[in-house]
């Protein structure tokens, strides 16, 4: 699939070593086209770096645009991905972590993914190598692929497909790939939710609320993206794909105060 079809939105606070990394690993994908959209809420416009200003010249070279935006002051971690969403136009929109490497088929796997299978969103687990030697039988259990076509789910806390949120620790992804075997190009598989690189049918997103519950949280919060896919999931179903063509950085994490969930504060409430 061509990447006309596809908006890549990349939050980034603070972290512009990364984010070159990030977009360098856009800029090599096979697929072309596609338009990256960043939203920036560091102290230092990110802009500015050497090193992103060139991941950005790569990008727009190769037939990428890119449009860095400015999103200050800080209202959290929902709003900046509503905010995303909001200058999103395009059929597909995947949500990517400033901290995240691609391989260079990701994106045509992911978008081709979707469009077979006509669900509400795909995505990648990402895999920390850091963690390659150290396998995890017992949280690989609730691993269970789609027999036919994506369907709705409602998962909640209190249930089995709950569980399934250790698949994507450490390197799972990984070593469920070597397990389940490499014999096609992907394997769509159950979740509860995915995090750092998600891609969504646009419009079944903004049907589902999208990100619009950030007014109803408290400013520090983490779990955004796990309410937005578990509101897409209960009416248009999701998948994990594997194997996994996504790499986290393993940078510390930005998201320190962690007490409010929005599980709790939206879906709860």
């Amino acid at each position: 699939m061509h990447g006309s079809e596809l908006d890549v939105l990349v939050p980034t606070k603070d972290r512009p070593g990364a984010l070159a990394v990030t977009l360098a690993g856009l800029a090599a994908q096979t697929a072309g086209g596609f338009r990256v959209v960043v939203s920036d809420q560091s102290a230092r416009p990110v802009a500015e770096d050497p090193l992103v200003a060139a991941a950005v010249r790569i990008l727009e070279h190769r037939g990428s645009p890119v449009e860095p935006l400015r999103n200050v002051p800080p209202k959290g971690l929902a709003e900046q991905r509503q905010f995303l969403l909001d200058r999103a136009r395009r059929r597909f929109a995947l949500y990517l972590d400033d901290d995240v490497w691609l391989e260079p088929d990701a994106l045509a796997t992911l978008t081709g993914a979707l469009a077979e299978l006509r669900c509400g969103f795909v995505g990648y687990a990402l895999h920390g190598l850091s963690h390659r030697e150290d396998v995890r039988p017992h949280e690989l259990a609730s691993y269970e692929e789609w027999a036919g076509p994506v369907r709705p789910e409602r998962v909640r806390r209190d249930q089995p497909a709950w569980r399934r949120h250790t698949l994507h620790n450490a390197a799972n992804p990984l070593h469920l790939a070597a397990k389940v075997g490499a014999d096609r190009a992907w394997r769509a598989y159950k979740v509860a939710w995915i995090g750092g690189c998600v891609l969504y049918d646009r419009e079944r997103l903004v049907e589902c609320g999208g990100f619009g519950f950030w007014r109803s949280v408290p400013r520090a919060h983490a779990g955004e993206d796990v309410v937005a896919q578990l509101r897409v999931m209960e009416r248009y179903g999701g998948a994990g794909l594997l194997p996994s063509r996504a790499y986290h950085l393993e940078l510390p994490t930005t998201v320190v105060d962690r007490r409010a969930e929005c599980y709790d504060h939206v879906l709860e409430a």
